[in-house]
């Protein structure tokens, strides 16, 4: 397996030798101080080309790269519209398991282009002297933000109307409608609620990480757990059982973010649990579990 060094110097010796690439820019997690390294992230590039299409007419210059495993490119992509105008990416699995997400933009593009970064870009070559303005990463748009009254309301106001969709799909024995309304929409908005107590918590200084995924170091074990529990839904009662879950999670963070925002907590969690306990007692007299 290629070292980090080797990646580099193997991303920068290619743009150095072409004259078609200008200018070289690294995002993502590798930019991101707060970040963990491991041999699982991406080298998420970007080369700033003069001919775009004399790169994506002939792409033999991506074996460069290396052995490939596998490659997709979203732009060309029909089942997946894709999402990045004149922009095309090239996401590349290696033999020797490194990854590149390398995505091409117009040279005329680059002041759009950091108009709309997201503030992980480190300038790695600009040929040009383009750039005249010192460039620090930041992870600062991924903190978490403070709710308005508004957000919150319209956060309990789904958590709590979408619980009654996963109890309409157990009714009738509809476990994958009632699953992809907990999947999707009940336990993002159980994690949106901790992330904000955790925002409220660290004065909304920090980030839990994409999908949540660093949230687990600002609970409680027993919260953690409960919220692991969620995940699991191949039988009737295990919904169940992660849907009452997913309701006392909700409820103690709500309450906790509402009395530390001075904001109003909506009433109908009450009359919502007592619909959730009715259906699940009829449930359990009219089938077998």
């Amino acid at each position: 397996m290629r070292s980090e060094n080797e990646m580099m110097k193997l991303i920068l010796d290619i743009a150095m030798k072409d004259e078609r690439i200008r200018l070289v820019t690294l995002e993502g997690s590798r930019t991101n101080k707060n970040v963990p390294r491991d041999r699982f992230q991406d080298y998420d590039i970007s080369y700033f080309v003069t001919d775009m299409d004399s790169f994506t007419s002939d792409e033999s210059w991506l074996d460069q790269f290396g052995e490939r495993m596998m490659m997709q490119k979203p732009e060309d992509m029909e089942l997946f519209p894709p999402e990045l105008g004149d922009w095309f990416s090239y996401l590349m699995l290696f033999k020797d398991h490194h990854k590149i997400d390398l995505t091409l933009i117009p040279v005329n593009q680059t002041e759009h282009y950091f108009t709309q970064s997201d503030g992980l870009a480190e300038i790695l070559l600009d040929k040009d002297d383009r750039i005249k303005r010192k460039i620090i990463a930041s992870d600062e748009q991924y903190h978490i933000k403070k709710p308005t009254p508004r957000e919150f309301d319209d956060c309990c106001n789904e958590f709590w109307m979408v619980s009654t969709y996963v109890i309409k799909g157990l009714m009738r024995k509809e476990i994958l409608f009632a699953l992809d309304h907990m999947n999707d929409i009940l336990r993002p908005n159980v994690l949106r609620m901790i992330a904000w107590k955790i925002g409220i918590e660290n004065q909304f200084s920090l980030s839990v990480g994409k999908n949540y995924k660093y949230i687990q170091k600002y609970m409680n074990a027993e919260d953690w757990e409960i919220l692991l529990n969620t995940f699991v839904g191949n039988t009737y009662e295990s919904v169940w059982k992660a849907l009452f879950d997913c309701q006392g999670l909700f409820r103690a963070y709500s309450k906790s973010v509402a009395v530390l925002l001075r904001y109003e907590y909506p009433e109908y969690d009450q009359q919502i649990t007592e619909y959730t306990l009715t259906h699940y007692q009829r449930f359990q007299s009219e089938f077998s579990l």
